[in-house]
């Protein structure tokens, strides 16, 4: 199924993405969970494009980032992943923010620039790569990141209830997944901004009414976050969603599980909310809440990040957005900063 499409878009992603060239090693890890189609289409436009893939599957962890530590053979991932000059990460039950992962991208000058697909299928290449002007959306998404990034108080709320407040932490950069992966650089899928606010800052209510993943994928109740200083205090819902998250959450026996880690703002042209997190957390519109492990790419200002059991990510739906009292977002519709912007998102199909 779309095996001539899926062949378009990875060589996309290799060609317009990650600027592979001749010669180049590119590392490409999968997991048994994983799609062998995308990852086998990878290699192929990789080989194509005169670059020498090198395909690394291993058995699935029983979980993601540090909480699958126990499962990964974490030594010779570092060395052959390392030693690549890019990365695509395709695992199901992922690398990123293992303790693998932490020591592959440790030094920013001795790292393969990386791309996060976990878990990715050929449909949500096709339609997230392979259909996507990527010239207008880096375009437009950076736009939206700058101003962002240069103010200072944001104010987020949704129509199921969230009304969260948080303030950018000054000189904290921000991680803006605009489809272009440059020497060194650890990015998201297309279509993603991402920052780690001051963490003291962040207060209020999320209200996560997509999905979170892990481990519940889609909810079937929206679970009500309480934080406070960005901590999670409470969390409430109907049904069994809330009380399952909860138990989940303290299995860890990690005060840093609860963690606000970072915000991002989804705007992926054409990604749906199917439970897949990769494209769940780029529904056009959406804020997306992490929790725990904070990446050292999120917190430029704390050298090695700040580690936690694992992380977790929540997706909230059709938020509204102020930046320093700037509307931009009213139910996820982009409504500003300027006019040029909204005149985009309209090219963009919204």
């Amino acid at each position: 199924m779309y095996e001539l499409e899926l062949t378009n878009a990875c060589y996309k992603l290799l060609h317009d993405m990650f600027d592979l060239q001749p010669g180049e090693s590119l590392a490409i890890t999968c997991d048994t969970e994983s799609n062998m189609d995308v990852v086998n289409a990878t290699a192929k436009a990789a080989f194509a494009l005169g670059a020498k893939p090198l395909v690394l599957k291993m058995s699935t962890p029983r979980d993601c980032g540090k909480a699958g530590d126990i499962d990964m053979p974490i030594e010779p991932l570092v060395a052959a992943i390392k030693g690549c000059d890019a990365w695509v990460e395709y695992n199901n039950k992922w690398i990123f923010y293992s303790t693998a992962y932490d020591k592959i991208v440790a030094d920013p000058e001795d790292r393969p620039r990386y791309m996060n697909l976990c878990g990715v299928n050929p449909e949500l290449m096709v339609r997230n790569i392979g259909k996507v002007d990527n010239n207008l959306l880096t375009k437009f998404i950076m736009a939206i990141s700058d101003f962002c990034e240069a103010g200072k108080h944001f104010v987020i709320t949704s129509p199921n209830g969230m009304h969260l407040e948080c303030d950018n932490e000054p000189g904290r950069a921000y991680v803006t997944a605009d489809g272009h992966v440059r020497k060194g650089e650890i990015k998201m899928f297309p279509g993603q901004i991402s920052w780690s606010p001051n963490f003291d800052s962040i207060n209020g209510t999320i209200v996560v009414d997509g999905t979170i993943t892990p481990p519940l994928g889609a909810v079937k109740n929206p679970i009500t976050f309480t934080i406070e200083k960005g901590y999670v205090t409470k969390i409430e819902g109907e049904g069994t969603d809330a009380k399952a998250y909860a138990e989940w959450m303290k299995s860890f026996n990690d005060k840093q599980i609860y963690l606000v880690a970072h915000g991002s703002f989804g705007f992926g042209p054409n990604a749906m909310l199917n439970g897949d997190i990769v494209e769940d957390e780029r529904v056009w519109g959406c804020t997306e809440w992490g929790f725990g492990n904070v990446g050292p790419q999120l917190v430029s200002d704390i050298p090695g990040g700040i580690p936690a059991a694992t992380h977790s990510d929540g997706i909230c739906l059709n938020c509204s957005v102020w930046v320093d009292g700037v509307q931009i977002l009213d139910e996820g519709r982009v409504v500003g900063p300027t006019p040029e912007i909204v005149e985009m998102a309209h090219q963009l199909g919204h």
